[in-house]
């Protein structure tokens, strides 16, 4: 038996991508508006100042927080200007919106921040399966950013891909 086993993938000139590496940086809090309010429902002026003059924001040290309300209540603009004074050099970064909206706002600021040209002209595989979950917000602006440079896109593992992508053939 002279047969030599020949891994076709290791030799396809396929290059993965793992956007697990792309997680990002820092914990991750929440902080929700509506305990701060009276009845969770309404915010008054005085009672709100008093709630967030006390409240201990140092448990948000480095972390990117997200501000949001879970309720249905009227919220003016100032409430949270009010709490980014307070994160303010405390928090990494502070956002307005959901934690799954700062979630998939950070990932995108990650891939952003990658120099994609690498992989201009190549076959990619954009990995499926790992051990964090990855937005499908995140797989979508890869998407985006390697679209106009990739000669193909795939997504899963290079044994067993689902096609995305093909460049067209000029």
């Amino acid at each position: 038996m002279d047969d030599v086993l020949v891994n076709k993938v290791a030799n396809s000139g396929i290059k993965t991508i793992n956007l697990e590496k792309f997680f990002p940086e820092g914990a991750m809090m929440s902080w929700d508006i509506k305990q701060a309010l009276f009845m969770e429902m309404v915010l008054k002026e005085k009672d709100f100042r008093t709630y967030v003059k006390e409240f201990d924001w140092e448990q948000f040290k480095g972390a990117n927080v997200a501000i949001y309300s879970s309720v249905d209540a009227i919220i003016p603009t100032w409430a949270f200007m009010l709490l980014s004074t307070k994160l303010n050099g405390i928090a990494k970064n502070i956002y307005f919106g959901t934690p799954e909206s700062m979630e998939n706002d950070l990932w995108a600021k990650q891939i952003e921040n990658e120099d994609w040209q690498q992989y201009a002209g190549d076959r990619i595989v954009i990995k499926g399966c790992g051990d964090v979950f990855v937005s499908p917000s995140a797989y979508m602006k890869i998407t985006e950013k390697l679209l106009p440079i990739a000669q193909s896109i795939m997504y899963g593992e290079p044994c067993s891909t689902v096609p995305i992508y093909k460049k067209p053939k000029a």
